[in-house]
Order: C-alpha cells, then sequence, then structure tokens
C-alpha cells in the first residue's frame, strides 16, 4: 500500500520565509503572491497551509520557537539584574526583528491570546529579572515586578513597530538602554547606545 506523500519540510520552510519577506513588505500580500515568491504554485502553498490564517500561525510558531530558542540558549543570569535586563534585551531583539511583521497581523490573524502565549516565557523572564532588580534595590520598586514587566514588553513591542514604520532602528542596543529606563535603572550611559531621535532610523 502506498503511504501518501508528506510535504516537504524544505519547502514548507520556504514558504514561510517567502510570507515573512513578502508579508512585510505588504502585509496584503495573496497567497498567489507569497507562492510566487517562493517559487511554487499556490497549490503547493495550499498543501502546507490551508489558508493565510493558518500561514500566518506559521510564522508565529516558529516564532515562538526562536524566542524560546533564544532564551535557552542565553547567558546564564549574572548577579547584576542592569547587566541581566540588558542581555535579555540583546538575545531577544533579534527575534523580534525577525518576526516583528506579526506585530501588524496578530489583531486580524492571531488574537490577543495567541499573542500573549507567545509573549509568556519573555515576560516571565523580565518578571523575574524586574523582581531581582527590584530585590538588589536597582530597579524602581513604585510598579510590582509583572505589571513592570508588561510595561517593558509594551515599550519593546512599541520600538519594533517603530522599525515597521521606519521611524526607529536598532540592533537592540539603543532598546536595552530603553528598557533600563523603563524599570527605573540607573545604569552608566554607554556612547553605542545613547537613545537619539528617529531620524536614525533607515
Amino acid at each position: 500500500m502506498t503511504r501518501p506523500r508528506r510535504p516537504a519540510p524544505a519547502t514548507r520552510a520556504r514558504i514561510l520565509e517567502a510570507a515573512r519577506r513578502e508579508l512585510g513588505r505588504d502585509p496584503d500580500s495573496s497567497l498567489t503572491d507569497i507562492a510566487a515568491a517562493a517559487g511554487v504554485v499556490r497549490r503547493t502553498v495550499y498543501g502546507h497551509f490551508a489558508g493565510r490564517s493558518a500561514l500566518v500561525e506559521g510564522l508565529a510558531a516558529e516564532a515562538a520557537e526562536a524566542l524560546r530558542d533564544a532564551l535557552a540558549t542565553a547567558p546564564d543570569p549574572p548577579s547584576d539584574a542592569v547587566t541581566a535586563l540588558r542581555r535579555f534585551v540583546l538575545a531577544l531583539w533579534p527575534v523580534g526583528d525577525r518576526y516583528r511583521i506579526l506585530l501588524r497581523l496578530a489583531p486580524q490573524d492571531l488574537g490577543t491570546a495567541r499573542v500573549d502565549e507567545i509573549l509568556a516565557p519573555a515576560r516571565d523572564r523580565a518578571t523575574a529579572i524586574i523582581e531581582h532588580g527590584q530585590r538588589q534595590g536597582v530597579f524602581r520598586t513604585a510598579i510590582p515586578p509583572a505589571p513592570l514587566a508588561r510595561a517593558l514588553e509594551r515599550l519593546l513591542l512599541a520600538l519594533l513597530d517603530c522599525v515597521n514604520a521606519g521611524t526607529w532602528s536598532d540592533d537592540g542596543t539603543r532598546s536595552a538602554r530603553a528598557a533600563l529606563i523603563t524599570v527605573g535603572a540607573d545604569a552608566p550611559v554607554d556612547p553605542r547606545d545613547e537613545l537619539t531621535s528617529g531620524s536614525e532610523a533607515h
């Protein structure tokens, strides 16, 4: 008995990569546009994804895995909470930058609950770092760790969306500095991560 052929993982990965690029260029890109960019026919896309929502969910699942990997491979948190938070942002920024188009697609294609699920591991890590920093006396204590971690999350997502809009350009260094300001850290300013106007964006 002949077994049904399974979709090739390499083709699926190519479609997802094409979707990330095309949706980044134009969030309204059609499956036909994405298929052409991937070098396949529309029918092949449907062989891997039932439709646009399933394709976006594929990108979301890929982003969630990349986020977990970044957290798992990040250096062990140092005793210094300021350094820990800076390293945390620098480790996660490349993932956020790669999948920032999901910020534009999430309201329509993913929904709040799915976005919360994807971000939960990073939020938990941020909460732990902030709690540690508050105990050390280097982060503000007027706001509890969990709400402050939420505020930090919204800031970083907003900066990523500014990258989408072309008003912010960063490798994570300036955003790490912004994160430290958000939690009230009195961290020394490094000339390389000095916050400057959006006119630097490119």
